[in-house]
């Protein structure tokens, strides 16, 4: 087994940065989604080997279980008109739906900010508007949405009609689909991104994969913003790790701890499964089932409980996903590996190639 060469008290952000070409950040998924390539990490020999993301079946055994996170990215971004006194239109507004409140209320990104104040109305389009609550330390507002509810109709369906994909900065071009920044299992909606590691899934696949006996168990965390900020501080431990809510539900539990005692497998597919696994998991490696908040901060050194193997994508380098895949896999072996993804051409970060850490 590889260890983790640096003891955490010594490890600094800059012993998580690589030099990275801009041309080998992926614009657009693969045509079809298990064509991207996959690297496979074997911890115990040090070995990389080189395949295509379909071949993970050739890495799963029957009695294992597949975790996967179920939830689905809303398109959180809308455009709007600031509304004046008179009832007219007047200022362009941007908005990014970060985390609901209430039924209606949401915490959100506004642009641009120092014309949205307290009571301002908002219109947008398909009838959606919002007023302003409240005006957050950070700079986020707290605002209310308003529609007609008639036949059904709910925020999410207005989002589904009018709001655009949340993407990250460093994917420039437009979606030719909202779906193409979606996994094919996604269900319940509240990421404001997506859960990348699981874009490389078809349901072809997927159906594969439990025809071999390996189970698929769902839990869901949403994703925040925070996923993508960077690490500021020299120090990893002086870091604070931004919250998200997740769920286990019973049958998951259930199946993973069942699994776990018959010496199967917990692939977690995504470091947000890794970390709600770790989350919801006892010092005995016994996953509870839960619904709760996490801010869990995972660097080398600590001591994982529930997650054997992890499906996981190309990370931004000094990220906390980078400390996170080094806690698992070595630090050293990790460097190593992005390291060969650059000379080998991978692409790299949320529509990029995949890597399993065996």
């Amino acid at each position: 087994m590889i260890k983790n060469e640096l003891k955490p008290i010594t490890l600094k952000t800059s012993d998580f940065d690589y030099a990275l070409p801009e041309e080998l950040i992926a614009q657009h998924p693969t045509e079809r989604r298990d064509d991207a390539r996959l690297m496979v990490l074997d911890r115990k020999t040090g070995e990389i080997t080189h395949r295509i993301f379909r071949d993970i079946t050739d890495y799963l055994h029957a009695g294992d279980v597949l975790v996967i996170n179920d939830s689905k990215v809303i398109p959180a971004r809308i455009y709007g008109k600031k509304i004046r006194e008179d009832g007219t239109p007047g200022a362009d507004a941007e908005f990014l739906l970060l985390r609901q409140a209430e039924l209606d209320r949401w915490e959100v990104i506004v642009r641009p900010g120092k014309r949205l104040k307290e009571g301002t109305l908002v219109r947008f389009g398909a009838g959606l508007e919002a007023v302003i609550e409240a005006v957050l330390p950070d700079g986020n507002r707290i605002v209310r949405f308003r529609y007609d509810t008639a036949g059904g109709r709910n925020l999410f369906s207005i989002l589904d009609e009018i709001g655009k994909m949340p993407l990250p900065p460093y994917i420039r071009e437009e979606l030719k689909s909202n779906s193409d920044y979606q996994t094919v299992y996604a269900r319940e909606e509240g990421s404001a991104a997506a859960p990348t590691a699981g874009l490389h899934f078809t349901q072809e696949l997927l159906e594969k994969i439990e025809e071999m006996g390996v189970s698929i168990a769902p839990v869901m965390l949403h994703v925040g913003l925070g996923t993508f900020r960077p690490v500021k501080t020299e120090s990893i431990t002086d870091h604070v790790m931004h919250s998200e809510w997740f769920r286990v539900p019973e049958a998951s539990a259930a199946r993973i701890n069942q699994a776990r005692q018959n010496g199967g497998r917990i692939v977690a597919v995504g470091t947000t499964c890794c970390r709600t696994l770790e989350s919801a998991a006892d010092e005995n490696g016994t996953v509870h089932a839960m619904c709760d908040n996490t801010g869990i901060f995972i660097y080398p050194g600590y001591r994982f409980k529930a997650v054997d193997m992890l499906v996981t994508n190309f990370h931004l380098p000094k990220s906390t996903l980078m400390m996170l895949v080094s806690a698992l896999a070595g630090r050293e072996f990790i460097m190593d590996a992005y390291r060969t993804a650059v000379e080998q051409r991978y692409r790299f970060f949320s529509f990029g190639d995949a890597m399993l850490i065996q």
